[in-house]
């Protein structure tokens, strides 16, 4: 069993080597607005899992997901020989694409923020104008005490 420092610094070196590939040396256009993420070795660095996020051709366009995980399914074998080539290991790990869904949770993260602040600022714009039921000061002090004796 590789130690885990390995497996992080080999799975960095992947990551590199599969981002420089699908930028400059493939020529799929399905890969066009693929992003690589993340990578994860296991520790007898014999699998590699990939993440990757997919954008838009626009900033209003719907990232066409489907075709970017067939077209990254069709180069595997492509990119696992230029993992080879680059890393010098003596067995090439597998390569798995997945899917990174962290861009879509921090986006939930921030809208359900964004509903929070506004809910924040209803209930601050209510408390202006607002009175206590009761006292203002409900709980017993000192000069109360003062005032029952005399």
């Amino acid at each position: 069993m590789a130690d885990q420092a390995r497996a992080r610094r080999l799975a960095k070196r992947i990551s590199s080597i599969v981002a420089t590939a699908i930028e400059y040396e493939i020529k799929d256009p399905r890969l066009r607005f693929v992003t690589v993420t993340d990578a994860k070795v296991t520790g007898d660095l014999r699998e590699a899992t990939i993440y990757y996020t997919v954008m838009g051709e626009t900033i209003d366009a719907e990232p066409d997901f489907a075709e970017a995980a067939a077209g990254l399914s069709k180069a595997a074998g492509i990119l696992r020989s230029k993992v080879g080539a680059g890393t010098g290991v003596k067995f090439t790990p597998t390569l798995a694409f997945k899917l990174d869904t962290v861009p879509d949770a921090a986006r939930e993260m921030e809208e359900l923020l964004a509903k929070a602040r506004a809910s924040d600022a209803r209930v601050a714009q209510v408390a202006v104008g607002a009175n206590y039921a009761g006292e203002a000061d409900p709980y017993k002090s000192d000069e109360d005490e003062e005032d029952d004796e005399a």
